[in-house]
């Protein structure tokens, strides 16, 4: 499956309520998404010592798939596609990387 692909199938259950603006909805659920795999990382380091055993890939395969639906939701709400916003990080990462910019902090760096 492509990018194309997932987000058009993706979008098929996608139901959600329009808050004020249609982004709201999956840029917060985003976030709590990223949060909750935030969290089960802590838990492998803090009860697993950090092995991560076919239980936590799945449960972080899990998560990550929340990550990207609502990832493909905002995408969708801002007429963007999730191939273009992939295609354009890779070509601002590698611009870093020729500059000698790949580490810092800043969007413009």
């Amino acid at each position: 499956m492509n990018f194309h692909e997932y987000q058009q199938r993706s979008r098929a259950t996608a139901r959600y309520p329009i808050i004020g603006h249609a982004i709201i909805y999956p840029a917060l659920g985003l976030v709590n998404e990223a949060g909750e795999v935030a969290g089960k990382v802590k838990k492998i380091f803090r009860d697993k010592g950090g092995a991560i055993g076919e239980e936590e890939r799945r449960a972080l395969q899990a998560e990550l798939g929340d990550v990207l639906w609502y990832l493909a939701q905002l995408c969708t709400e801002l007429g963007l596609s999730l191939e273009e916003v992939a295609e354009q990080n890779l070509a601002r990462l590698a611009d870093r990387q020729q500059r000698g910019k790949i580490q810092g902090d800043g969007d413009d760096r």
